[in-house]
C-alpha cells in the first residue's frame, strides 16, 4: 500500500506540482502532469513494517542536509468543521483578493499565534505536529474572528453576546489589541477546548515556499436549539477581510455545487466533506423525529471517526494507514499520475510528509482524489478508492490505440 518503491522515488523526483496549505488547510496549485505506469504502483505490496522505513525512500536531494535546510518549516495552523443543530457544515466564501484561496470555500480557521494561543511547539518538537492546547485554541480564535461564532462557555453555557461586542471583539483580537484567551477572561468565559474532536492533520509537501500543519477539528454546537445563542446559527462575515460569506449546508450539498462549477472547493475540503456525506445526509422531514435523526447521525460519525481498521475494502484494511484512526492521520497529498480518459490528476494520500518520514503516521491509503487544475482553480473533484482507479486506468491502457 504504501509506494516506497523505486516508482515512487521517480515520482517524487519528477514531481512538479506543490501543495500549500493556509489558515483553512491546503490548497494544490500548479500540478503539472507526470505520467507513471499503473503497473508500477500496482505491483507495490500492500503491506509495510512502517510508513516510511528511511529517508532513502526520498529523492537523494531531499533527504540531503543541505536540502533539508532549503526545504520551508511548516508553519502551525487549525481549522473547525462546525455543525449546526441540524448537522449543517459551515463553510466560508474567501474574497477573490486573497493570497490563498481565492474565491474558494474553506472551513473557518487560521495560523497559530503565540500572542493569542500560548506556547506553541518548536519546529523540533515532538508535539509539533500533534493535536494540543495551542491547536485547539487558535481554531476556536479564528473561528470567533471570522464568522462571530464564539465557542465559549460562562457557567456551563455557551456565550451570549450583543452583536456590536461581539464584533468589536473580533476587530480588537484581529488587530492584536487584547489577547484572546485575556478578553475570554474579561467576559467570565472558557473556551470550549474538550469540545473539539480532532479529525486528521495535514502537512504541506515540499517544494512552495509557504508551507502549513494544519490541525482539522470537528465541533458539534448541541442538537437543542434552546441551549445555541441565535448568533451561533447566523455566521457573519469579518467585514471582507478574508471572506464575503458564511453559511451552513448539508455536506452534500456543498458537493452538488462544486460538481457543477457553482463553487470551488480544493482537494483537502471536498475530501473532508466527502467522508461526511456518509453520516450527515440533510435534514428531515419530521420536526417530531429531528433530535433522534441527527443524533443516530452524530453517533455514526464518531464511531467511525474513533474505529480502526478505517479502511472499508480487503485491501485497505490490510495497509499500516488503516490502523491509524482519523484523530491520528496526516495526509500530505502527493502526484500519483493523470488519468489517460480525462486527464484529471490522481492524488494520493497516505504519505505523511517530509518531516514524519519515517515514523509511524500516515493518511489514508485506500482512497485518492481526482482533479482537474486549471487557471480558474481545482475543478471535477472527486473522491475514489484507490483500487478502482487503478483498475480502471489498467483497463484503459489495455486497450492501447486501434489500428
Amino acid at each position: 500500500m504504501n509506494l516506497v518503491s523505486c516508482a515512487v522515488a521517480r515520482l517524487l523526483s519528477h514531481r512538479a506540482g506543490s501543495l500549500a496549505s493556509s489558515a483553512h488547510g491546503l490548497t494544490i496549485e500548479n500540478l503539472r502532469p507526470v505520467h507513471l505506469g499503473v503497473a508500477a504502483m500496482a505491483s507495490t505490496p500492500p503491506t509495510h513494517a512502517r510508513l516510511y522505513s528511511s529517508p532513502a525512500s526520498l529523492p537523494k536531494e531531499k533527504a540531503s542536509g543541505a536540502a533539508k535546510k532549503a526545504v520551508p518549516e511548516p508553519r502551525p495552523s487549525s481549522s473547525i468543521v462546525l455543525l449546526s443543530p441540524t448537522n449543517e457544515v459551515l463553510l466560508l466564501h474567501r474574497v477573490k483578493t486573497s493570497t490563498s484561496f481565492a474565491s474558494a470555500h474553506v472551513f473557518p480557521g487560521g495560523n497559530l499565534d503565540a500572542f493569542h494561543d500560548g506556547d506553541i511547539p518548536a519546529p523540533d518538537a515532538q508535539d509539533r505536529h500533534l493535536d494540543g492546547p495551542a491547536y485547539r485554541l487558535g481554531a476556536i480564535r479564528e473561528c470567533f474572528e471570522e464568522t462571530g461564532i464564539l465557542l465559549a462557555r460562562k457557567d456551563g453555557r455557551f456565550v451570549e453576546l450583543p452583536r456590536q461586542e461581539r464584533d468589536e471583539a473580533r476587530e480588537k483580537i484581529h488587530e492584536s489589541q487584547i489577547a484572546f484567551a485575556d478578553w475570554l477572561k474579561s467576559i467570565g468565559a472558557e473556551a470550549d477546548l474538550d469540545g473539539l474532536v480532532p479529525f486528521t492533520r495535514w502537512l504541506t509537501p515540499v517544494g512552495v515556499p509557504k508551507r502549513f500543519t494544519t490541525q482539522m477539528y470537528l465541533y458539534l454546537m448541541p442538537i437543542s436549539r434552546a441551549g445555541v445563542p441565535s448568533e451561533m446559527l447566523a455566521p457573519t462575515p469579518d467585514g471582507g477581510v478574508e471572506h464575503t460569506e458564511a453559511s451552513f449546508a448539508p455536506p452534500q450539498e456543498f458537493l452538488s455545487r462544486a460538481a457543477s462549477d457553482e463553487m470551488m472547493l480544493f482537494p483537502p475540503q471536498y475530501y473532508i466533506l466527502s467522508l461526511l456525506s456518509r453520516f450527515l445526509r440533510g435534514p428531515t422531514a419530521s420536526v417530531e423525529e429531528g433530535p433522534v435523526y441527527y443524533t443516530r447521525q452524530r453517533r455514526e460519525l464518531l464511531r467511525f471517526l474513533k474505529a480502526t481498521p478505517t479502511a472499508d475494502t480487503d485491501e485497505g484494511k490490510e495497509h499500516a494507514t488503516a490502523k491509524i484512526a482519523w484523530a491520528d492521520k496526516v495526509v500530505s497529498p502527493h502526484h500519483l499520475f493523470v488519468r489517460k480518459s480525462d486527464k484529471r490528476v490522481v492524488l494520493g494520500l497516505e504519505k505523511p510528509g517530509f518531516e514524519l518520514r519515517g515514523s509511524d503516521r500516515g493518511g489514508d491509503w485506500e482512497r485518492v482524489v481526482l482533479v482537474n487544475f486549471g487557471k480558474a482553480g481545482p475543478r471535477q473533484v472527486e473522491v475514489r478508492l484507490r483500487e478502482d482507479v487503478l483498475k480502471e486506468e489498467r483497463e484503459s491502457a489495455s486497450e492501447g490505440p486501434r489500428l
